[in-house]
């Protein structure tokens, strides 16, 4: 398809997107609009600098790529460099959204979809200032390379978003739901469960009582695990954070126990979902990437260049937000694999404690923080009364070491609206996960 040239390395990677968003706000239709873009990046690596270029138009992507040629200087040698070596050479068409892609189906329908739960957002006084998106995107990369690979994969993504404002005299609540999927017809007859989840944040807010600062045992749902592995762990092992910082790379030494024997914390692109990654950006085959195993450091994520600079086999992980950005060190689906309890079995094992159910937000590296949404009191191994937490927080790896019991199931999670934000490519697709998480001692306030 291109002409490449000998003496440099060099990738061309095509994203053709589309997208939809249809968003309502206090009842009324806001915005309707399906997007299209067809974009490239280019790339050319002579062994010391690396070349760039971005272009809208398909049709001048070999006057780019010549153009980056011409900046390079000739290296003969350029396939023994310790980066260019380890690129993977491979040939595949992966097309796993063909027949159900959103592209095919009327924007219209769509925003009937998003109509027929719009009542739910005005199904209490309690709820004002209701809000209701429809989005979804549907993407074809193409990825071709001087050393042969030739790519090319679709990804897809779609679901609802509703929110909502609870208020009950001095009372406030951010009440919100969400449902993606990889399939436009799975977000259909779902209005029972929207309701509930809704219903379920009325209560919480006009019931929910102040806990007393202090440690506790916790066990996180799915979600809020999932939250904790990515956003504690899994940015640590992304491995750019360690080229130049001698301190971590003593730290994070492969073979050292971080973590309770009965943890396992995986990356891997395989799975369908938001973080579903077949290829990374540099043309790499997704793989299972375990970073913690049985409680110790097993591994971590890599793009070509820190693969060769740490000697470490190459993951899948070099990832664009899109095809303006080069690839950088990203996480694909991020889960904590399953353990032995049911789920009953793990909240018979706490006296007194808390669950956090659902999660505003989350973040950290070595100190994480945590904010609950929904939360509740455990007693005798039972839920009761839903609670107000600020924060759940403390040390990354005095916690990891704390986890005493999971459960037998583990639950991905697939979001339409965010995204992981790294320096500043904002927001990247990612999928997380994981069984119920009991850790045995926790700061909550």
């Amino acid at each position: 398809m291109f002409t490449f040239k000998q003496d440099a390395y060099a990738d061309v990677r095509i994203e053709d997107r589309f997208s939809t968003n249809v968003t309502f706000m206090n009842g009324m239709l806001k915005e309707i609009k399906e997007s299209k873009e067809k974009r490239a990046f280019i790339r050319v690596f002579d062994g010391k600098m690396w070349y760039y270029a971005s272009t809208t138009d398909i049709g001048d992507i070999q006057n780019k790529l010549d153009g980056l040629y011409a900046q390079a200087k000739s290296n003969p040698k350029i396939l023994r460099n310790r980066t260019v070596s380890r690129y993977q050479v491979n040939v595949e068409e992966k097309m796993a959204f063909s027949d159900t892609s959103v592209r095919n189906i009327p924007i219209s329908e769509k925003k009937a979809l998003l109509e027929k739960y719009l009542p739910i957002l005005s199904s209490s006084p309690l709820m004002a200032m209701p809000q209701a998106i429809y989005l979804d995107r549907n993407s074809v990369f193409e990825f071709y390379s001087s050393k042969g690979a030739s790519i090319k994969y679709d990804y897809q993504t779609c679901g609802i978003v509703l929110a909502c404002t609870l208020a009950e005299g001095e009372k406030f609540f951010q009440a919100h739901h969400q449902i993606g999927h990889t399939r436009f017809s799975a977000l259909k007859g779902k209005g029972k469960e929207i309701k509930a989840a809704f219903d379920e944040q009325i209560e919480c807010m006009k019931n929910e009582v102040a806990i007393t600062p202090g440690e506790y045992p916790v066990i996180l749902s799915p979600e809020a695990a999932g939250i904790f592995a990515h956003e504690s762990f899994g940015h640590k092992s992304e491995a750019d954070f360690m080229l130049a910082d001698e301190g971590i790379r003593r730290e994070w030494q492969i073979g050292k126990t971080v973590a309770s024997p009965l943890l396992s914390i995986v990356d891997c692109g395989k799975s369908l979902g938001s973080g579903y990654v077949p290829y990374d950006d540099e043309g790499t085959k997704a793989r299972k990437n375990y970073l913690i195993k049985n409680g110790v450091l097993a591994g971590r994520l890599h793009s070509g260049a820190t693969s060769a600079y740490l000697k470490e086999k190459m993951t899948g992980n070099a990832r664009a937000v899109n095809c303006t950005f080069e690839p950088i060190v990203r996480m694909t689906n991020t889960y904590i694999e399953k353990g032995e309890y049911t789920k009953e079995e793990l909240f018979a094992g706490v006296k007194f404690g808390y669950y956090i159910k659902s999660v505003k937000h989350g973040s950290g590296m070595s100190k994480f923080t945590i904010a609950p949404n929904v939360a509740y009191e455990i007693v005798d191994g039972k839920i009761t009364r839903p609670v107000k937490i600020s924060v759940i927080t403390g040390d990354v790896f005095t916690t990891l070491g704390l986890i005493d019991g999971l459960s037998d199931k583990v639950e991905f999670m697939s979001f339409v609206s965010g995204g992981c934000g790294k320096n500043e490519q904002y927001p990247l697709p990612v999928g997380f996960g994981g069984p119920h998480v009991r850790i045995s001692k926790m700061f909550a306030q």
